[in-house]
């Protein structure tokens, strides 16, 4: 039981540790473009595609993992299990408010009000009542979607609900994450993880490469993406200001 307990699947390190990479490179051209060394439009295009294709990947892989860890605490009949994930999810949120104090003292404008650790925590709060549904997630996920491209087309003279996915006109944020529609990926990623994983048990059968070097690289990162998340931007700027800036 411990053995199956501790399992991890190294699949899913893997691609969180490609997205790692993928989000170093995506914030290196950011910081250049920020500071005025180099100008690429994030607005449109490959840049633009580029970064919703990460955070489409971090958020996916949140929700699997959900599934997976809810199949473990399962196993170990573990009683008061929304407790367990209404404080996993406020840590994760409260990472997400020292992001904001910092993004605040440093940038000032675009400041992070609602980024994507601020979303992972509530998010992570919000799909305790779905870990068990399989097609209805993915129903539900399509839904929340398509309610955030709707309501993306409105402003709301108010910041109380920015969180939800309305905003005031002229609302300038570096990382935003609303509810609506990014929600609605977390809910497809727990339909992946029940249709791929159920009862956490690998449905799909794949050769364990994990011990190549660059594949055992890459899960290290991955299972070090917190980390990495909250020293990768410091070791750019470091480098941007000895090296380019």
């Amino acid at each position: 039981m411990t053995e199956i307990l501790k399992q991890r699947f190294w699949e899913i390190d893997f691609l969180r540790g490609i997205a790692i990479i993928m989000m170093i490179a995506f914030h290196f051209f950011y910081d250049l473009n920020y500071f005025g060394a180099q100008r690429v439009n994030f607005d449109s295009g490959f840049w633009w595609w580029f970064g919703r294709t990460i955070a489409t990947t971090f958020i996916l892989l949140v929700g699997i993992s959900l599934t997976l860890s809810y199949s473990k605490i399962k196993r170990m009949k573990k009683r008061n299990l929304f407790k367990k994930y209404f404080f996993r999810g406020l840590k994760i949120f409260s990472y997400g408010l020292i992001i904001t104090l910092v993004t605040w003292i440093f940038l000032k404008r675009g400041f992070i009000v609602f980024g994507i650790l601020h979303f992972i925590g509530i998010s992570i709060i919000l799909s305790y009542p779905f870990l068990k549904f399989r097609f209805w997630n993915l129903l539900l996920g399509i839904t929340f979607i398509m309610i955030g491209i709707y309501i993306g087309n409105f402003y709301l003279n108010s910041y109380w609900l920015i969180w939800l996915g309305l905003i005031p006109h002229y609302f300038y944020t570096v990382d935003y994450f609303p509810i609506f529609p990014w929600f609605g990926v977390t809910l497809i990623g727990l339909f992946l993880g029940n249709m791929i994983y159920p009862d956490g048990k690998r449905r799909l059968k794949i050769p364990d490469i994990s011990n190549f070097p660059l594949t055992s690289l890459l899960c290290f990162l991955g299972r070090n993406a917190l980390l990495i998340y909250f020293i990768h931007q410091p070791i750019l700027l470091i480098f941007l200001y000895l090296f380019i800036l």
